[in-house]
This record gives C-alpha cells, sequence and structure tokens, in this order.
C-alpha cells in the first residue's frame, strides 16, 4: 500500500508533509531576503499545528470517526517528531553547504559564538518536537475523542 493512503502510516505521511512545508518556507523567506527576521518563526507554528490537525482528521476519517485521546497525543507528537527531524537534517545539510548562513548565526545572535551546524540543526529539531507536543495538547483539548468507559460496578 502506498505510504500516502495507508491508514496505519499518518504519522509518516503527514511528518512528510510538515518538513516539505517548513523546507519551502524556510527557502522563499531565504530567497525574499527575510530569513533574519526571527518573527517570522511564528509561521512554522502554523505549519506545524495545520499538519497536525490534518494528521488527527485523518486518523478519526480512517478509523470510523473513533480517536482514543492517548492515542492521538502520540499520533500527534509522532507526526511533529519525524517532520521536526527532516527540517532539521536538511537545516544541518543546508548549513554545511551556505556556511555564510552558519557564520552569520555566530556573529549575530546572543549565543551564537557557542553554536555550530550539528547543535543549530539539534536545536531546531527539539524546537519542533516540544512545539509538536504543546500543539498537539492543545489541539487534543479543542477536537472531539472518544469517552472513556465508564467504570465497571463492582456490586453487581
Amino acid at each position: 500500500m502506498n505510504l500516502f493512503k495507508d491508514p496505519n502510516r499518518i504519522p509518516e505521511n503527514y511528518g512528510l508533509r510538515i518538513a516539505a512545508g517548513l523546507i519551502l518556507y524556510f527557502l522563499v523567506m531565504k530567497l525574499l531576503g527575510l530569513g533574519h527576521h526571527v518573527e517570522l518563526r511564528l509561521v512554522n507554528l502554523v505549519i506545524l499545528t495545520v499538519g497536525i490537525y490534518m494528521a488527527l482528521k485523518k486518523f478519526k476519517l480512517t478509523h470510523t470517526d473513533h480517536l482514543n485521546y492517548f492515542r492521538g497525543f502520540i499520533m500527534g507528537v509522532a507526526t511533529a517528531g519525524i517532520g521536526s527531524l527532516i527540517f532539521g537534517v536538511f537545516l544541518f545539510i543546508y548549513m554545511k553547504l551556505d556556511t555564510a548562513m552558519m557564520q552569520s548565526i555566530v556573529d549575530n545572535e546572543p549565543m551564537g559564538r557557542y553554536l555550530n551546524p550539528y547543535m543549530s540543526a539539534f536545536i531546531v529539531m527539539l524546537e519542533g518536537f516540544f512545539s509538536g507536543l504543546l500543539v498537539t495538547f492543545v489541539l487534543l483539548n479543542w477536537v472531539t475523542t472518544d469517552e472513556v468507559n465508564d467504570p465497571l460496578d463492582k456490586e453487581a
């Protein structure tokens, strides 16, 4: 079965889509010369949020409208983790090829002198993972999940 149609591969599917969106946005910002505007990184959070939301909706659609809270939580975090990992690897490769960007980070950021491409990519991956954790938590309190079963009556 195709990765993009397999209902059991939703985190990989939407993680790849998140990574593609983040990479495309990064390249557009670099081409427009807006890569140094830190506040534009908030759009990364929007891309991550939309990707996780779409993954949760796809899961409900392919699993007869059922979404267990904990299964959804794992799915959202896995989706964000896959997207962040791929984007981090892309940034690592990009910073190794474009040494001027890494030098700009070293020169202009407060902690820049302690950074290298390895640390920078790792920080981006961690930021994406923990942002995905927070976004998933918020979305699961907004998206309808299955009700918890009533406890069994011990008297019966």
